[in-house]
């Protein structure tokens, strides 16, 4: 199933796509997608409607972010082996691991703004998986079975404010508006494990990242399994897990920001594209 969530920011209404592409509306057999809806059971029972009973969704409607209520947004670093290059850091032993604040995330074509001050604002599209039922201690024999499934993002981040103002990465990587998800989840009865998909990014039409999940030095089970040693994970966390090279911060011979006015458009192969205008902050945003 691809389960998304449609309407104006904080009245979203639960959907699906349908095999033709459709949108359809779900609010009859869910309240939203949050907590509980996101566990086997019921993700089994929401499988077994016919798409073509429910209602369709007409018109062009904002797609917000495809889970609601999430309480954890956890970040891995340095996770394709060619993007640590073009960082010049070297592989890591073990996950990297930083949050992103849950205030910075967006629907996925919703304006990305460059907090004020910023200099270097860069884009990462990257695989996300979101947690479907409580993990703790988890093995990484069984950790699949506590992702409910996985969606696209752009871990937008402020490199000067992540590397150049001391402490951790996470002052750079949680701003608002740096967490585009979406636009839909794509439940493991349709992707099991994500393991083989095509990513690209495009700056104002430019290529700027060309990767594939296959190259992810720890793959998703490996991820949640590592995670749940250190925090328990809940249903609708939500978990990135790194990008392919290509990044503006390791374009050479100088590195290229977002500026405003610029378009990013993103892409992971089965979970759909986004695409974002950056605007400059404002005082009141």
């Amino acid at each position: 199933m691809k389960l998304l969530r449609y309407g104006p920011v904080g009245q979203e209404r639960p959907g699906l796509l349908d095999g033709d592409g459709g949108l359809r509306d779900l609010s009859a057999f869910v309240a939203d997608i949050a907590g509980d809806v996101l566990s086997p059971s019921s993700l089994a029972r929401l499988a077994a409607i016919d798409p073509q009973s429910l209602p369709s969704v007409g018109g062009n409607p904002r797609l917000g972010v495809p889970v609601a209520g999430i309480g954890k947004f956890i970040a891995i670093g340095l996770n394709y082996a060619d993007h640590a290059a073009e960082s010049n850091l070297p592989l890591p032993a073990e996950p990297v691991v930083f949050t992103k604040a849950i205030s910075c995330i967006v629907g996925p074509n919703d304006d990305v703004v460059i907090p004020r001050g910023s200099q270097k604002t860069d884009w990462e599209v990257e695989l996300g998986f979101v947690v479907g039922q409580r993990a703790s201690y988890v093995s990484r024999e069984r950790a699949l079975e506590h992702i409910a499934g996985f969606v696209l993002v752009n871990d937008v981040s402020e490199r000067a404010f992540q590397i150049e103002r001391g402490g951790t990465w996470d002052k750079g990587k949680g701003c608002d508006t740096f967490g585009p998800i979406g636009p839909w989840l794509v439940t493991r009865d349709e992707l099991p494990d994500a393991g083989e998909l095509g990513m690209w990014l495009d700056v104002n039409g430019q290529r700027r990242q060309t990767g594939n999940t296959n190259t992810m030095v720890f793959d998703c089970a490996a991820i949640l399994s590592y995670l749940s040693e250190f925090m328990t994970l809940m249903p609708g966390d939500v978990v990135t897990t790194g990008t392919p090279p290509g990044v503006g911060l390791g374009i050479k011979p100088e590195p290229i920001f977002l500026k405003a006015g610029d378009t990013v458009a993103l892409g992971i192969d089965k979970l759909g594209r986004q695409e974002q205008r950056v605007v400059a902050w404002k005082e009141g945003q």
